[in-house]
C-alpha cells in the first residue's frame, strides 16, 4: 500500500484545489446579482445569431476544416515516430531504418505546416468578410433608429458597437472557433493514440479529466463577469471621450480642465481595475492546469518507471522505454490544447461579450416604423393639416395639447411663441422624426402613417438652426444624397440662395474642404450651405428653424432675400424669434404652452393687439 502513497497525495492535493474552485463556483452562483451578472442572452442564442453570418462561408469552414485534420496529423503521429525511434537506437540500429522514420517524420511535419498556412489565409478573409457583414447591418439599423432614440444613446455608445466590438467576433471566427476544434481534435486524437500505446497508463491520464472539466466550468464563470466588465468599462471611456472631445472648447473657456481630468481618470481606474480582474483571473487558471500536467507527468514517471523497472505486464501490454517517451510527448500534447484552452474561452468570452451587446442594439425595436401597406409618394401639392395633435416626449408631460391648423398648398406659415411652447416640435412630427400619441396628422389629405418615412422625408427640405457640415467638402455638403447633380446644377442652388457670394472668393471654390462640423466656416456661411442643398433637391415642403439665430445682420439680409425666393417654390413653415423675418408670412400662427392662441397675418395680430403684438413690441425697443 506504501507505494501508492505519492498518487494518492498528488490526487489528495488535486481534490483540495478542486473543492476550492467549486465553493467559489457556487458562492459566485448565489451572489451573482451582486456581481453585477447582467447577462440577457445565452450562449447557445448567440451562436445561433453568428451562425448566420458564417452560413454563406459554409464552403471555407469545410475547406478548413479538411486543412485542420492534416494540419493535426504532426502532433498525433510524431510521439509515436519519436517513441519507435528510441527503441530503435536502444535495440538494433539501423540506419536505413532511422532514415525511413526520419522522413516520415519531416513529411508529416512539412505537410501540417502547408495546411495550417493556408488555413490562416481562408479564415482571415473570411473572418473580414463576416466582421463587414456584422458592421454594414449594425449601421443600417442605427440608421433606422428615432430621432428619440438616439437621444437616449450616448454616440460613444454606438462607435464602441460599430467598431470596437465587430473586431472580437472577427477573432472568434477567424482564430477562437478553429483552434478549438483543432485542439478538441488533438485531444481526441492523442487519447487514442495514448489507447493505442498502453490502456493502463491512459486511463491514468483520465483520471485528471473530471478535475479539468471543475476548474474549466469555474473559470467560465469568473471569465464571463470579468470580460463584461472590460467591456462596459471601453464603452464608458469611449463614451466620455466622444461627449468631452466635441465639448473641449467649453472645457478649456470655463477653465474646467481639472475637474474633467478627475472625471477621466475615475473611468480610467475601473477600466484598469477591470483589466486586472480578468487578469487575475486567468493567472489562476493556467497555473491550475499546469498543475494537473504535472500531476500527471508524475504519475506516468512513477507508474511508468515502476513497471518499465520491474518489467511487469498491466493488461497484458509491456511498458518500454520508447512507451514512456511517447506518454510523455502525448501528456504534453495533451494537457496543451487545455492550457490553450484558458486564452481562447477568454477571447470567446469577449466574442460573446461584444456578440450581445452588438445583438442588444440590433433588438432596439425602431419606434418609427413604416405601415405594411404604406405608400409611395411621388409628389406633394404641400396641404398640411393638423387635427387634435397631443405628443409628448416623456409620458403625460405633454408639449403639444391639442393643436390644429390647416395650410393650403403654397402658404407660408411661422409659427412663434417662446422657448419650450412646442414650435420646433411641430415641425419634426411634420416629417415624422417623432410619432405623436393622439390625433391626426395629414400631408395631401393622407395621413402621413400611411406614407413610407423615406418617401415623406423626400418630400420636404428641412433647414435647422444648427446646421450640421460633413467632413469633405462643399459639394459634397451640397449635394448629399446623389452624385448626379452637375457644378452647373450646384452653382445655380448657391446663386439662389446667395451662397455664392462667399463660395466664390474660396481658394478652392465648390472643391474647399469642409473639416468636421464645419467648424472652417461661419455660422452664416454654414446655414447658406444648408438653403443651397435644401433647394437643390427640389422639395415640395421647406422648413426652417430658426435659420436666422445667432447670424450677424449682413448674413441676415442675405438669407431674408433667399427666404423671398424660396417662398414662390411650395409650401414654406418658418420657426422664427426675430419677428422681422416673418412679416411677409400668409399666416403667422402663435403658441403658448403646446397650445394655439393667436393665428392670423402679420398686420392681423398687430391690430388684434394680442400675444403677437406684445412680442413684436418688445423686439421693437
Amino acid at each position: 500500500m506504501r507505494e501508492y502513497y505519492p498518487l494518492i497525495l498528488t490526487f489528495g492535493v488535486v481534490s483540495f484545489f478542486a473543492i476550492l474552485f467549486i465553493l467559489a463556483y457556487v458562492f459566485m452562483k448565489d451572489k451573482k446579482s451582486a456581481f453585477g451578472f447582467d447577462r440577457n442572452m445565452n450562449d447557445s442564442e448567440i451562436v445561433a445569431r453568428l451562425a448566420k453570418y458564417a452560413k454563406p462561408y459554409k464552403a471555407q469552414f469545410a475547406l478548413v476544416l479538411v486543412l485542420m485534420v492534416f494540419s493535426i496529423a504532426y502532433d498525433i503521429l510524431s510521439p509515436i515516430l519519436v517513441g519507435r525511434t528510441e527503441e530503435l537506437v536502444k535495440n538494433d540500429f539501423e540506419m536505413s531504418s532511422l532514415g525511413k522514420y526520419v522522413v516520415v517524420y519531416v513529411g508529416i511535419l512539412i505537410v501540417s505546416m502547408i495546411c495550417t498556412y493556408w488555413q490562416a489565409i481562408v479564415l482571415q478573409k473570411t473572418g473580414q468578410k463576416i466582421m463587414s457583414a456584422i458592421r454594414e447591418d449594425l449601421f443600417v439599423h442605427i440608421e433606422s433608429l428615432s430621432h428619440d432614440q438616439f437621444n437616449h444613446i450616448p454616440v460613444g455608445k454606438l462607435v464602441t458597437r460599430v467598431t470596437n466590438d465587430p473586431n472580437a467576433i472577427s477573432q472568434m471566427f477567424t482564430s477562437i472557433v478553429v483552434k478549438l476544434v483543432k485542439n478538441a481534435f488533438v485531444i481526441v486524437g492523442v487519447f487514442f493514440g495514448m489507447l493505442f500505446l498502453n490502456r493502463e497508463l491512459t486511463l491514468m491520464v483520465l483520471c485528471f479529466v473530471p478535475f479539468i472539466v471543475i476548474f474549466t466550468v469555474v473559470f467560465r464563470k469568473f471569465s464571463r463577469q470579468a470580460y463584461r466588465r472590460v467591456k462596459d468599462g471601453t464603452t464608458d471611456i469611449n463614451t466620455y471621450l466622444s461627449e468631452n472631445l466635441s465639448g473641449m472648447k467649453i472645457t478649456q473657456i470655463f477653465n474646467n480642465e481639472d475637474k474633467k481630468l478627475g472625471e477621466f481618470r475615475e473611468k480610467n481606474s475601473y477600466l484598469k481595475w477591470a483589466k486586472n480582474q480578468q487578469i487575475f483571473v486567468f493567472s489562476i487558471f493556467r497555473p491550475i492546469v499546469y498543475m494537473l500536467y504535472i500531476s500527471s507527468v508524475l504519475c506516468l514517471f512513477y507508474l511508468g518507471g515502476k513497471g518499465y523497472i520491474k518489467d511487469e505486464h498491466f493488461f497484458g501490454q509491456v511498458i518500454t522505454s520508447g512507451t514512456l517517451i511517447s506518454f510523455y510527448l502525448y501528456i504534453s500534447r495533451f494537457f496543451t490544447p487545455i492550457q490553450e484552452l484558458a486564452e481562447q474561452f477568454n477571447w470567446l468570452q469577449s466574442a460573446f461579450a461584444s456578440a450581445e451587446k452588438i445583438f442588444s442594439v440590433m433588438d432596439m425595436e425602431p419606434e418609427v416604423v413604416d405601415e405594411p401597406d404604406a405608400i409611395e409618394l411621388d409628389s406633394v401639392r404641400g396641404e398640411i393639416e393638423f387635427k387634435d395633435v397631443w405628443f409628448a416626449y416623456e409620458p403625460d408631460e405633454w408639449i403639444l395639447k391639442g393643436v390644429s391648423f390647416h395650410i393650403n398648398p403654397g402658404e407660408t406659415i411661422a409659427f412663434v411663441g417662446s422657448t419650450g411652447s412646442g414650435k420646433t416640435t411641430i415641425l419634426s412630427l411634420l416629417c415624422r422624426n417623432y410619432d405623436i400619441q393622439k390625433g391626426q396628422i395629414l400631408v395631401d389629405g393622407i395621413d402621413i402613417r400611411h406614407i413610407k418615412t423615406s418617401s415623406l422625408r423626400r418630400r420636404f427640405g428641412q433647414m435647422l438652426q444648427d446646421v450640421f457640415l460633413f467632413s469633405g467638402t462643399v459639394r459634397s455638403n451640397i449635394v448629399l444624397r446623389e452624385d448626379t447633380f452637375t457644378d452647373e446644377e450646384v452653382l445655380k442652388a448657391c446663386r439662389y440662395v446667395n451662397a455664392d457670394r462667399f463660395i466664390d472668393k474660396l481658394p478652392n471654390g465648390l472643391d474647399e474642404e469642409v473639416r468636421e462640423r464645419g467648424n472652417n466656416f461661419s455660422t452664416g456661411q454654414r446655414q447658406l450651405l444648408s438653403f443651397a442643398r435644401t433647394i437643390i433637391h427640389k422639395p415640395d415642403v421647406m422648413i426652417l428653424d430658426e435659420a436666422t439665430a445667432n447670424i450677424d445682420t449682413e448674413t441676415e439680409q442675405l438669407i431674408q432675400d433667399s427666404l423671398l425666393k424660396m417662398m414662390n417654390i411650395g409650401t414654406m413653415l418658418i420657426v422664427a424669434h426675430r419677428l422681422s423675418t416673418i412679416r411677409h408670412a400668409d399666416r403667422i400662427i402663435v403658441i403658448s404652452k403646446g397650445q394655439i392662441i393667436e393665428s392670423g397675418s402679420h398686420d392681423e395680430l398687430l391690430l388684434h393687439k394680442g400675444a403677437y403684438y406684445e412680442l413684436y413690441k418688445l423686439q421693437e425697443k
